[in-house]
């Protein structure tokens, strides 16, 4: 049995959106493939890419280790390089555990 999913911290300005799709225009959403990329995934795209923080840095604003942020990282940007490749829709919904927070 797997251990239970830490909480992340997301101060990401989506993370109160129930669920925000992104599709290539022109096309219906119903005949497309739907890739969901999750809040914790988003946030270490924003903090990382977007902010410009090391993976240690963002790491300590959600409160998970490098390594954490390292693999939500990595899945975050295959994901959207598959939608982007395969002109699929990018949806993005939250997890259980999340924990969010007031920007600052």
């Amino acid at each position: 049995m797997p251990r239970p999913r830490k909480p992340y911290t997301c101060s990401c300005p989506d993370r109160l959106a129930l669920k925000a799709v992104y599709k290539p225009a022109g096309t219906p959403l119903g005949e497309l493939e739907c890739i969901t990329l999750f809040h914790d995934e988003l946030e270490t795209l924003h903090l990382c890419d977007g902010q410009g923080m090391t993976q240690a840095e963002a790491g300590d604003c959600m409160g998970v280790s490098r390594g954490t942020v390292q693999r939500l990282l990595s899945e975050a940007r295959r994901k959207v390089a598959v939608a982007l490749v395969k002109q699929a829709a990018l949806a993005v919904s939250g997890r259980d555990k999340l924990v969010a927070e007031p920007a600052p």
